[in-house]
């Protein structure tokens, strides 16, 4: 673990969660928390191409992300289906394909993630992708809430709603493909999913929220690479950190209870 690509890891996927939580508290807002486990199943297709052609795995679920991210664009715009409705459409199919193309060998990796030790190129390339995310969302924090509470008015106002949806969806499958390589297809939706559910059980305003739930991604993960390093080896980072995301979920509900 004190290998410095081991450290370059560890430090992307602790700000992985950081964005995942914030991008997560929008995601309830908006009723698309299961999105983003429908989403990361978009990268089945790819990562089974890039394991049968041999290539770099994250190349080829960037590619299925992107497309289906714009497959599920234009049918809710050209078919006024919800956001959920399309996603769902596409979800089927992806999750089919990705099954029948990736090799068994390489299921388990694909499903559940690998915890690997980054160069500092491959670091360096997922900071801007997080830098990018955290720039989308401070930027256009008040224009999401906005078109969330009052379309009418944000429309009154200039916000292009659907321009922004779309933004929305292309640095949501971002998220999801940093979390790829850590959480794996199945469970890179989790950190958008469980941070943001306890954050929101533990404040009464945006800030807080935004504030808990990046700090909830951040301790899942902490506690999942402790569990998977230290104390469970041979299990997937993916998996603990899952858990660990739900136990503090479950916390967060006794807490308020309480």
């Amino acid at each position: 673990m004190n290998h410095p690509h081991n450290i370059y890891a560890v430090l992307l996927t602790l700000l992985f969660a950081t964005a995942a939580g914030l991008l997560g508290c929008f995601a309830l807002m908006r009723r698309m928390l299961l999105a983003g486990d429908v989403i990361s199943h978009l990268a089945l297709p790819g990562l089974g191409l890039a394991f049968m052609f041999h290539l770099h795995p994250l190349a080829g679920g960037a590619c299925s992300l992107l497309l289906g991210t714009l497959l599920i664009a234009q049918l809710q715009k050209r078919t006024g289906l919800a956001t959920d409705a399309t996603i769902a459409v596409v979800f089927a199919s992806s999750l089919a394909i990705g099954a029948a193309l990736t090799p068994q060998e390489d299921l388990v990796d694909a499903f559940f993630g690998k915890f690997q030790p980054l160069s500092f190129f491959s670091f360096t390339g997922g900071l801007l992708a997080v830098l990018l995310i955290l720039f989308f969302i401070f930027r256009f924090k008040d224009e999401l809430v906005l078109t969330l509470f009052s379309p009418e008015l944000a429309v009154a106002m200039g916000v292009k709603a659907n321009r922004l949806n779309l933004y929305f969806l292309l640095v949501f499958s971002l998220v999801v493909l940093i979390g790829l390589r850590f959480m794996g297809a199945l469970l890179a939706g989790a950190l958008i999913m469980l941070p943001a559910a306890t954050g929101r059980q533990l404040s009464n305003n945006l800030s807080g929220f935004l504030w808990t739930s990046s700090i909830a991604g951040m301790v899942a993960v902490a506690l999942g690479l402790i569990s998977s390093d230290y104390m469970f080896r041979g299990l997937s980072l993916g998996p603990a950190t899952t858990m660990a995301a739900a136990a503090l979920f479950a916390v967060s509900l006794l807490r308020k209870s309480a």
